[in-house]
């Protein structure tokens, strides 16, 4: 039986059927009486829905309840209406097999890198984790049983004092120019380990630079952190113009702005994520593991081995 109590935002709705439990906060009585009836039929029907409704059908229910939710919804949201323009978006739910995503799987490494199948195949198990546990559509996640794509290694590819120097010279001095303050953006990135959305999205109102912290609300896990500001970040960001955010860019420019001044440089698969590589490198030397993880964001100790990228070279002038 469902349940409906007051809340402060309005009615409260609670399904308990089949061991699926469901619950959704709406703004009348009537829409949360609605909405549990919905969802009980849902659940004690999964299998007879199951029958009738399409990958793609599916798809596009969690691009429009469960998506707009994340942070990542645009880029969820577009790769679930490329889903569906796949041939294997056309078979019903409880027609899917292992081997239907196996041989999409295997179709898609023809065309794609590893790594983004990975991901793709990330975000198809999402939804059918979702449709499985909440919906009660299927009873098997059939995408479980399929292997992913192996990770290509991590990069260790660091900018060279030549590359920067030429990185430098194609991108100009004056700031006031988008070119520039790409290129002012990969130093800023290599003097704070931040990334290039992160760098993109900074406003003045959560920059201290009398502090020399630099607080980021928008992160890659979703968690806010305060960043440390060195006397070089912090003399990189008066050099700037005013402009808010602090570098007048957005994440897309930055990536085809710093591209364009990399192929001017004639500097070849130099990425502007790299500076993330160099700077927890540089970093590493002055801060310790735990020091080191919190400045970065990284929850996992175990990510700064893939960043970590000093060379046994350099390790070996350390020993002495």
């Amino acid at each position: 039986m469902a349940s409906i109590t007051k809340t402060p935002k309005g009615y409260r709705a609670f399904v308990a059927r089949k061991g699926i439990r469901k619950s959704k906060v709406l703004p009348t009585k009537k829409e949360a009486r609605d909405w549990a009836a919905r969802a009980e039929y849902e659940i004690l029907n999964g299998d007879k829905i199951a029958a009738k409704m399409k990958l793609s059908e599916l798809f596009d229910k969690y691009a429009r309840e469960v998506s707009p939710k994340k942070r990542g919804a645009r880029w969820e949201t577009l790769r679930l209406e490329n889903f569906c323009r796949d041939s294997l978006s056309n078979v019903s739910l409880d027609a899917l097999s292992p081997n239907d995503f196996a041989s999409w799987r295997d179709q898609r490494l023809r065309e794609v890198a590893p790594a983004t199948v990975a991901r793709e195949m990330q975000l198809m198990s999402s939804v059918l984790n979702v449709a499985r546990k909440e919906w009660g559509y299927i009873g098997v996640n059939p995408l479980s049983d399929v292997a992913k794509p192996k990770k290509p290694p991590p990069r260790d590819r660091l900018p060279t004092e030549d590359e920067i120097e030429r990185l430098r010279h194609c991108a100009g001095e004056d700031l006031s120019k988008a070119t520039t303050r790409a290129f002012h953006a990969f130093l800023f990135a290599l003097a704070t380990a931040m990334r290039a959305g992160e760098i993109a999205g900074l406003e003045w109102n959560r920059v201290d630079l009398e502090r020399r912290v630099a607080k980021l609300t928008h992160t890659k896990n979703g968690r806010p952190r305060e960043v440390p500001l060195s006397s070089e970040a912090v003399r990189l960001l008066r050099m700037l113009p005013e402009l808010d955010p602090v570098f007048g860019l957005s994440s897309r420019q930055l990536d085809v702005l710093f591209r364009k001044s990399r192929d001017k440089a004639q500097i070849e698969d130099l990425h502007f994520h790299d500076s993330r590589h160099a700077a927890i490198t540089a970093l590493a030397k002055k801060l310790d593991v735990l020091a080191l993880a919190r400045m970065v964001g990284h929850s996992d100790l175990r990510m700064l081995q893939i960043y970590y990228n000093e060379s046994a070279e350099d390790l070996a002038k350390r020993l002495d």
